[in-house]
């Protein structure tokens, strides 16, 4: 497919955006989230690209998590190994959320059995400051990869993904994961100014990243906010929202779906559907009959627990025909665990799950 030219008025470059597959139209993931009726439930897994799969660990051997990502090719294949497994209705772009951070040049590392750590983390304004702005020149691996993946992928829609500024704010304040996120609030209370400037860097940077996705032929977004859980509505409403607002709004204007997720997230739902999404992700803590009035007229994505994975595969699909179930009642549904792919699992679970919810 020839590509067609678009010009970005923010970073002054001319980039190449694929014409879409022909087949896309069909979709019955991108129709679930614009709210239509699919010919049957589609199917992904967050972190299906990757963790569980043996040929995902056979070609990451010896080599670092942000390198990976880094790696057009890399990026490409374990990308598509689930796709080719399980026979999923979506692709979810690998990469990681602290990635375009890494990218702009902040001294950051994924430690294994730890997850992303700030060698400096942020305090000041000067600190935002010297974070620069994310462009595509940051990140041509990405373009790269993703043109690679939606010329092999055809009609099976490509996800891009970026993190949620409240969830990547936390891991530069705290310099690491947290479970109570107390610098990253004591900022948010007690530096607002410091706070609204890292958090509009981060969602500048966040736009820019998912638009680099699909100028390259991405047909959706997820935006995730992993730790907004750790949030009052009033404090989300007031420090996080806007933020989330900026980033989802800037997704729309390239006429894509969003979907936005977070864990532990239930008396969010439905800000986090305000914020701008098409579809709202649902852990697997909120049964999908309470979530759909929360989000309004919006399509719902999930919502099985992880764990169920491992239990008898009747238990598993029985549990997976009640969310199915439960997900007719909502503007548009897209099956999804309630949240990643524990590593453990059997992958021969997914795929029978995957081909229940197909046939169900």
């Amino acid at each position: 497919m020839p590509p067609r030219r678009l010009t970005c008025e923010d970073s002054g470059v001319t980039h190449a955006v694929r014409t879409p597959h022909p087949g896309l139209a069909a979709s019955p993931f991108l129709a679930a989230a614009r709210g239509e009726r699919p010919s049957h439930t589609p199917v992904w897994f967050m972190r299906q690209a990757g963790r569980s799969l043996p040929e995902y660990l056979k070609v990451r051997e010896g080599i670092g998590m942000l390198e990976s990502c880094m790696d057009a090719d890399l990026v490409t294949e374990i990308t598509l190994q689930p796709v080719r497994r399980y026979g999923v209705d979506a692709a979810i772009f690998f990469s990681d959320i602290v990635l375009p951070l890494k990218a702009v040049g902040v001294d950051l590392d994924i430690k294994p059995g730890v997850g992303p750590v700030v060698a400096s983390p942020v305090r000041t304004l000067a600190d935002v400051e010297a974070i620069p702005d994310l462009t595509p020149e940051h990140v041509p691996y990405i373009s790269r990869a993703v043109r690679q993946l939606v010329a092999e992928l055809g009609a099976t829609p490509l996800i891009g993904f970026a993190g949620a500024p409240f969830t990547v704010a936390s891991y530069l304040v705290e310099g690491g994961p947290s479970k109570e996120h107390a610098r990253t609030k004591a900022m948010m209370f007690g530096a607002p100014d410091v706070w609204d400037a890292l958090m509009r860097k981060i969602a500048g940077i966040a736009a820019t990243y998912l638009r680099i996705q699909v100028e390259a032929g991405a047909s959706a977004v997820q935006l995730f906010d992993s730790w907004a859980g750790a949030l009052t509505p009033a404090d989300y409403r007031a420090s996080v929202m806007p933020h989330s607002e900026r980033v989802l709004a800037a997704a729309g204007e390239l006429g894509v779906p969003r979907i936005h997720f977070g864990v532990g997230t239930t008396n969010l739902l439905g800000l986090m559907g305000e914020a701008g999404a098409d579809v709202v992700g649902v852990d697997w803590r909120t049964p999908l009959e309470q979530a759909i009035p929360l989000v309004g007229d919006r399509a719902v994505q999930g919502n099985l627990d992880p764990t169920l994975v491992f239990a008898p595969t009747d238990v598993m699909t029985a549990r997976a025909a009640e969310i199915i179930d439960a997900g007719r009642a909502a503007k548009g549904h897209i099956f999804n665990l309630g949240h990643g792919v524990i590593p453990s699992t059997d992958p021969d679970q997914l795929a029978a799950l995957t081909e229940f919810v197909h046939a169900y």
